[in-house]
């Protein structure tokens, strides 16, 4: 079994660093006691995991002297153990706990434990968390995060445990702007200054995806030159979101009732994408699904 242990100081990215490993398949437990370890790893091996991540903070500090006994257990085990440890700099911590308006985990942790009769200020929090979780430090990796973005720290984190890019999805939605705009969209075209098949009666009960209807809008030039426009703008911006580290692209294109235009340039659309990338296609209005 694959087990990532992963330790740091608070502010350093260990939330940001176990997004990744559980997006990429792991998984993973935060804030987990380290006496509880080894009991874990077995339990999930029986249940089939092949590969965990378990995170170990400040706030099981009278219990991380075990555990140098428990990584090396499991490797006795068979298990192959990695130990990432995050760190930064104390005024690039202090920076980061300014911005988010947070406190430290450790100062109220420190009172609830009756090791500290009031809260520490963050430096001191900061100076205490570094020595209870000296041992670790020294067990494996440490990435030194004070420069790195939230994004470059995606990347450094990929990586290190090995994870290729997830291909990036794309996906087409056709809905009606009677009913509203969905809120999960990133690009929404309005279609509706294409010439409206619902004025056809013979063309009213059919949808965007009927041979009747593709064949009367790909008659239209409209039609084609903004099929043209949208298709090159997400040609062109494409690279940049898989750059970002996306896992969904969701384009919205509407017209009035979400049954006519709006589905043939969905359809049209995930019809030239799919060639070359992973594409999913949702129509919000049920005559059209």
């Amino acid at each position: 079994m694959r087990i990532l242990l992963i330790s740091g100081i608070s502010g350093s990215g260990k939330s940001v660093a176990l997004n990744v490993i559980e997006d990429a398949g792991f998984y993973c437990v935060d804030n987990l006691p380290p006496s509880l370890l080894v009991d874990l790893v077995n339990t999930l091996e029986w249940e089939g995991v092949r590969s965990a991540a378990m995170a170990i903070d400040s706030r099981s500090a009278h219990l991380l002297k075990i555990v140098p006994e428990a990584i090396e257990r499991l490797r006795q085990l068979g298990h192959e153990v990695k130990v990432l440890f995050l760190t930064a700099s104390s005024e690039t911590l202090i920076a980061r706990f300014s911005e988010t308006r947070r406190s430290h985990p450790l100062s109220h942790h420190l009172q609830q434990q009756q090791l500290s009769s009031a809260p520490l200020s963050l430096i001191e929090c900061i100076q205490k968390e570094r020595e209870l979780l000296e041992p670790l430090q020294f067990l494996g990796h440490v990435i030194d995060t004070s420069f790195l973005s939230a994004n470059s720290l995606r990347h450094w984190i990929k990586d290190e445990i090995g994870v290729e890019q997830a291909p990036l999805i794309l996906m087409f939605e056709s809905f009606a702007f009677k009913v509203g705009v969905p809120l999960d969209v990133d690009f929404v075209f309005d279609v509706r200054i294409l010439p409206n098949p619902h004025y056809d009666l013979a063309l009213r009960p059919l949808t965007g995806k009927d041979q009747p209807v593709i064949d009367f809008l790909d008659q239209q030039e409209m039609a084609q030159d903004l099929f043209n426009d949208i298709r090159n703008l997400i040609e062109k911006w494409l690279p940049e979101f898989r750059r970002d580290n996306r896992s969904y692209l969701t384009i919205g294109i509407g017209c009035t009732g979400g049954q006519h235009r709006s589905v043939y340039m969905v359809e049209k659309l995930a019809q030239h994408f799919q060639q070359n990338e992973r594409v999913l296609i949702r129509h919000r209005q049920s005559h059209c699904k």
